[in-house]
């Protein structure tokens, strides 16, 4: 395999990358602007790979570099994790999130057409789904984003399927995977890569943060859901299995299709359960101050992944919270200021 990641020197990019070359890659591009990556991500790949990981720093957005590069390279296929992340910020700052999604797609997709490149892994999220009226969220349930980050993603959907479309009429042969995922926790398990983001929102690190008391304490957004112990209830996936998720969907790809795919092990867990696994990794009591709702966060949020499983083979070897916490506090314990490249 000779593949192109866009955003290769962040949290799941990175982790993608290692699971490609632990499965056969030959040779991987890996493009980052490093505004939100990290170059140490980058040299860990370059350690556990000498010769195979090519890094090349160049924002996405950028057709000609991007042309140029793939030109250069002609990759076989590429999956594409560039993009603005945080929920927040995209509300107060929503241009900022469709010139790196849509733009950047945009870009992209030219540059694969200009090389001959005809296969796609697109990193897409649940949050294109917005807020269900029911659980567990298919991949039919309809997409009504909320914010502009699941706007902008599902703007990228929009965008390669009607690429594939177009190789269909003009005989090419463009496919691609979109795969939607929930929420996002765990390390490497060999303690090579982390999760590392300023500032840091996910759940798990946030937590294992307050314990390290790098924060004052982890902030409880809500106790009065209608959940079982009142706090919101997320669908989490490890890491490593997303990563492994996109090196299936990418052996899976067929010519002038493109298919959508929910990442999740179909079972929710609510914050109050998180921040007492995270307890149990650490030891010890960790300081917790209860906050007012946040807007829009619904109860609970939870995937339907038969049909990953049933299409392409997939399936999560982890399905409880203690390897996600465990690998998380273990590179945190290794790594208390992050990859501390910036």
């Amino acid at each position: 395999m000779h593949c192109l990641v866009t955003g290769a020197a962040g949290y799941i990019g990175s982790h993608t990358v290692r699971e490609l070359l632990a499965r056969g890659a030959t040779r991987i591009v890996a493009v980052d602007s490093l505004e939100r990556g990290h170059r140490r991500a980058i040299e860990a790949l370059e350690r556990l790979a000498p010769g195979k990981v090519r890094f090349a720093r160049i924002d996405v957005r950028d057709r000609a570099a991007m042309s140029a590069l793939m030109r250069e390279e002609r990759p076989e296929s590429v999956l594409h994790f560039a993009a603005l992340t945080l929920v927040g910020e995209s509300v107060r700052q929503p241009a900022a999130y469709w010139s790196c999604s849509a733009g950047g797609t945009a870009s992209l997709l030219e540059a694969m057409r200009d090389a001959g490149t005809e296969r796609l892994v697109f990193s897409s999220t649940a949050a294109t789904y917005g807020i269900p009226q029911s659980m567990p969220i298919t991949e039919d349930t309809p997409q009504q984003p909320c914010n502009p980050y699941g706007s902008a993603k599902l703007a990228c959907e929009t965008m390669i399927a009607e690429e594939a479309e177009a190789a269909r009429r003009d005989g090419r042969a463009f496919g691609a995977i979109l795969l939607r995922y929930f929420n996002v926790a765990g390390c490497a398990s060999d303690g090579s890569l982390g999760e590392d983001h300023d500032p840091e929102t996910h759940l798990v690190p946030s937590a294992l943060q307050a314990a390290l008391g790098a924060r004052p304490a982890l902030e409880i957004f809500g106790t009065d859901y209608p959940t079982p112990d009142g706090t919101c209830i997320r669908d989490y996936v490890h890491v490593e299995d997303l990563a492994s998720a996109h090196v299936d969907a990418l052996r899976a790809l067929r010519p002038r299709e493109c298919r959508a795919f929910n990442v999740g092990i179909g079972h929710g867990f609510s914050v109050r359960e998180v921040l007492d696994a995270c307890e149990r990794a650490v030891g010890r009591p960790i300081p917790a101050n209860v906050a007012p709702r946040r807007e829009g966060d619904p109860p609970e949020l939870r995937s339907d992944p038969a049909r990953i499983m049933r299409e392409l083979g997939w399936s999560p070897r982890h399905r409880t919270l203690a390897p996600m916490v465990e690998s998380a506090w273990r590179w945190m314990q290794a790594n208390p200021r992050g990859y501390d490249d910036r």
